[in-house]
């Protein structure tokens, strides 16, 4: 693993005496980008929360650290220079996109926007593929471009863990596509680690080089690709899968890309 960037240990979480995390670990390196995969309710949207410190974990929960740094030893700003998260929910808002990502290097503005804020944000806001809507309303939006743009504010924080929880749900396959492929080249141009939440097991295989199963709160299984097996997706999400290997799709120097085949529904 390349320098670790990001580590939790033993992570556990609840709403009263409901249980909703049961002890997660994840540790993951700089330009690395880990899915967290698991059916609904499985705790994974919270298990993202708890790193980012919009919920602290239970007591008896072991350390969150980023970057070596205690995140419950941080305060807000700390962590809005340290952690970007982009959750499920887009805002609806009269302000423009320009405005909006501009919002995201508010940690780092003291008494006014400078020529580094102003070109970073145009620059994000280009690789996102929205510069000839950076004067639009976001309410004038479709869902997915409302996506990007949340995306193109979180990459203007310059994080060093980019947490993104379902990011490609509104978008169509192809902007599914491009907007991994731009997190996973950002990672490894930028060095952060990103961590997302996804559902479409075949878009995480592709881009992701790190996979978090969960189970009914617990880790399941943590491992790379290779690591990756139909046993663990059977289980996980009580269904029969197999992985096949793409032979027609192998990366220069690398192995034929992998691929999940649903082929039942295990019945209740």
């Amino acid at each position: 693993m390349t320098n670790v960037m990001i580590e939790a240990e033993n992570i556990r979480f609840a709403y009263g005496r409901h249980q909703v995390l049961r002890g997660v670990s994840l540790s993951a390196g700089s330009g690395e980008c880990v899915a967290v995969l698991g059916p609904n309710g499985a705790g994974k949207s919270t298990f993202v929360t708890c790193l980012n410190g919009l919920r602290t974990p239970a007591p008896g929960s072991g350390k969150i650290r980023i970057a070596g740094k205690d995140v419950a030893a941080l305060n807000r700003a700390e962590i809005a220079r340290t952690i970007a998260y982009v959750a499920q929910d887009t805002p609806i808002s009269r302000m423009t996109v320009y405005d909006w990502v501009m919002l995201g290097r508010k940690p780092y503005i003291r008494w006014a926007v400078s020529e580094k804020d102003t070109q970073l944000c145009l620059d994000m806001i280009d690789r996102v593929g929205m510069t000839p809507m950076r004067l639009r309303r976001l309410a004038e939006l479709s869902g997915g471009e409302r996506q990007k743009v949340l995306l193109a504010r979180a990459l203007v924080q310059e994080p060093k863990v980019l947490i993104l929880d379902e990011p490609t749900s509104n978008l169509d396959p192809k902007n599914q596509y491009e907007m991994m492929g731009l997190v996973r080249r950002l990672a490894q141009e930028r060095g952060f680690t990103a961590v997302v939440v996804l559902h479409d097991l075949n878009l995480a295989l592709r881009y992701c080089n790190r996979f978090l199963f969960l189970r009914e709160g617990r880790e399941f299984a943590y491992v790379d690709a290779a690591g990756v097996t139909g046993e663990i997706i059977s289980t996980v999400y009580d269904v029969q899968a197999r992985i096949l290997f793409d032979d027609a799709d192998t990366p220069a120097g690398g192995e034929p890309r992998r691929l999940v085949s649903i082929d039942e529904v295990t019945q209740p």
